[in-house]
């Protein structure tokens, strides 16, 4: 205790970091950051920009920043990510940004990015499912995992699938994302012998259209896969990446 006090009075430790350290969250005016999740549960702490304003959506990354010298966030609008991108040309100009559709990573100067010796291959069935892929995809670079993506083979074209099958298979885990009828993911479950994580998506139009067929088919697999909530990509990164890290654990 008396080591993080004199570290905030000489200015080497922020009060955030402070906090940080002692109870694994800070609290700010845009809510609580869990800064402490990656290291207690082996995931990051993700911002869910959905529902939150441009202002809130600042302040949470400039925390998220400040205590592990990276942000992620999920589901961000343009609106906020231009807020997001002026605060940090202002702010911290060398900060480096990556943006994927919806999902967006910012990574300060002296951030040292982490290593897995693994590899996790995304795929779609279609392009509508990219930004959920682009999700799931930016949870796995920022554990530091390898990424194999491979996107539009569905199957109402099964050749599209096949032609694919040993990129597939070369995979440590699989995250298979579809929507419709999600047969996607049932199919490349009977294919490999990789770890399949299958991601409905809200995609398709007409009865069950919004998921739920998806999410129905492959809860109703024959093949052996897991499935996630429905558009949940940030979830199927993260459990990729738990599995991934433990796959490299085996190896070393």
């Amino acid at each position: 205790m008396r080591e993080l006090l004199e570290a905030v009075a000489d200015g080497s430790l922020s009060p955030a970091q402070a906090e940080a350290e002692l109870n694994g969250y800070v609290t700010g005016d845009a809510g609580r950051f869990d800064a402490a999740r990656d290291q207690r549960r082996g995931v990051p702490e993700a911002i869910f920009a959905e529902g939150k304003s441009a202002d809130q959506i600042v302040a949470l990354a400039e925390t998220a920043l400040e205590t592990t010298d990276r942000a992620l966030l999920t589901r961000i609008s343009p609106p906020q990510f231009e807020a997001l991108e002026s605060y940090v040309d202002e702010t911290i100009p060398d900060a480096t940004i990556e943006r994927r559709e919806t999902t967006v990573r910012v990574m300060a100067p002296d951030y040292e990015p982490p290593s897995i010796d693994a590899a996790v291959g995304i795929a779609t069935g279609g392009t509508v499912d990219g930004p959920v892929a682009a999700e799931a995809e930016a949870v796995c670079l920022d554990a530091g995992v390898t990424i194999d993506r491979v996107d539009d083979i569905g199957v109402a074209a099964l050749s599209r699938t096949l032609d694919q099958l040993e990129r597939l298979r070369d995979a440590d885990v699989l995250i298979v994302a579809a929507g419709r009828e999600g047969a996607l993911p049932t199919v490349v479950a009977g294919l490999v012998d990789t770890p399949v994580i299958g991601v409905p998506i809200s995609s398709g139009y007409g009865y069950a259209g919004d998921g739920e067929g998806a999410l129905a088919g492959m809860l109703q697999s024959c093949t052996v896969l897991s499935v996630v909530n429905i558009d949940a990509g940030f979830v199927a990164g993260a459990q990729a990446v738990l599995i991934a890290r433990t796959i490299a654990a085996a190896r070393d």
